[in-house]
């Protein structure tokens, strides 16, 4: 029986949008599979790890209604391999489907759609919000390289979200790091933090476009429903204290040095060729308008670069993480960056007036 025939590409679009929530190993195999479920000439593509949900739509040609679930990864990979011009066949024959296009064929066991588990939606939609996706995509590109990673502080392992005003303010870190971006919404909304799993903030960065399309946000105390023209994210929230950011983030630093991020950028990367594989430190020494950039390893070899600043105050010399440094400088696309000091043992504050709503923290390392 004719499930669906549909254009290669549209469908790879579609399978794109949902296979990343997929678990490679999971306990339960039914949750290695997609949920395919066509009404109307709709086909939703549902998948899920019982933390996130992610289903989209496409239209569909052809065939009855239905619903199946079919190995994720398996018909991806399947379709992706196929040429851009082929039109996809599913058909069903006993507990199989039968994936076809030109001459090529292959067989896919199922499993039964009434076992599928979906991610209860709805419950307790507290604020709504709306802003351009482009908006929204640069927010996470500034912070998400800073979430933690399988922390045990799980409250880390994912990103703050903070709704204050007008103010919609994105805040992440492991504990080394922090990095902080806000924007300003078209209206005021009631206040509401909550935070939002790693595994959310990856994917959501994958389906957001750079297009001024709307993306909406429904918050709840602890679920976010997270709605894309065609795609819908539900995302259960990280119960948990998200540490103050207000109180990490140093004000009135003493010591302020302006400099060319791209011209930082390529000395720290020629410096930490020769940086401890482990521990990544890297030396700024600051003198009048003179930046030295120096690393060691445990072969006693030594990188040393010097770079011409904009900076007049006290000669410091202090250690960080290189690739912290390179992290957060890669996230602005400014020009001109601006770095703000206090002494060899307190924390450096990197802004620039280009992304006039981010700050970037990082505490020193003794080297």
């Amino acid at each position: 029986m004719l499930l669906i025939q549909s254009e290669r590409n549209a469908l790879l679009s579609a399978l794109s949008a949902v296979v990343g929530v997929v678990e490679r190993r999971h306990t339960l195999p039914i949750l290695s599979n997609l949920l395919l479920e066509k009404k109307a000439g709709t086909l939703t593509l549902l998948a899920t790890d019982l933390e996130l949900q992610v289903s989209t739509r496409l239209e569909a040609q052809g065939g009855d209604d239905f619903a199946i679930t079919i190995a994720a990864r398996k018909l991806f990979d399947i379709v992706r391999a196929l040429p851009d011009s082929a039109s996809v066949k599913l058909d069903t024959k006993d507990s199989q489907v039968v994936v076809s296009a030109g001459k090529s064929r292959f067989t896919l066991q199922t499993l039964p759609a009434a076992d599928f588990p979906r991610v209860e939606t709805g419950a307790g939609v507290g604020t709504v919000v709306r802003l351009p996706q482009k908006t929204l995509k640069r927010l996470l590109q500034l912070v998400q390289f800073a979430m933690a990673s399988q922390d045990i502080r799980y409250y880390l392992n994912g990103m703050l979200l903070v709704l204050d005003g007008q103010q919609l303010r994105v805040v992440a870190t492991d504990g080394h790091r922090l990095s902080y971006a806000e924007t300003t919404l078209d209206a005021p909304t009631d206040a509401q933090e909550v935070i939002i799993p790693r595994k959310t903030v990856i994917e959501l960065s994958k389906l957001l476009s750079d297009s001024d399309e709307p993306v909406e946000l429904r918050i709840g105390s602890n679920q976010v429903t997270i709605m894309l023209p065609g795609t819908e994210l539900v995302t259960k929230v990280v119960d948990g204290k998200f540490p103050d950011y207000q109180r990490v983030i140093p004000a009135n630093q003493p010591r302020h040095l302006k400099a060319n991020r791209q011209t930082v950028v390529q000395a720290l990367q020629r410096a930490a060729i020769l940086s401890n594989e482990k521990f990544r430190g890297v030396r700024l020494v600051m003198s009048d308008n003179t930046l030295g950039i120096v690393c060691n390893n445990n072969e006693q070899e030594e990188a040393a670069d010097e770079i011409e600043v904009s900076y007049n105050g006290d000669p410091l010399d202090v250690g960080f993480n290189v690739t912290y440094l390179l992290d957060g400088l890669g996230a602005v696309n400014t020009d001109e960056i601006t770095l703000s000091l206090g002494d060899a043992n307190s924390s450096m504050l990197l802004t620039s007036e280009g992304e006039p709503g981010f700050k970037y923290v990082v505490m020193p390392m003794r080297i």
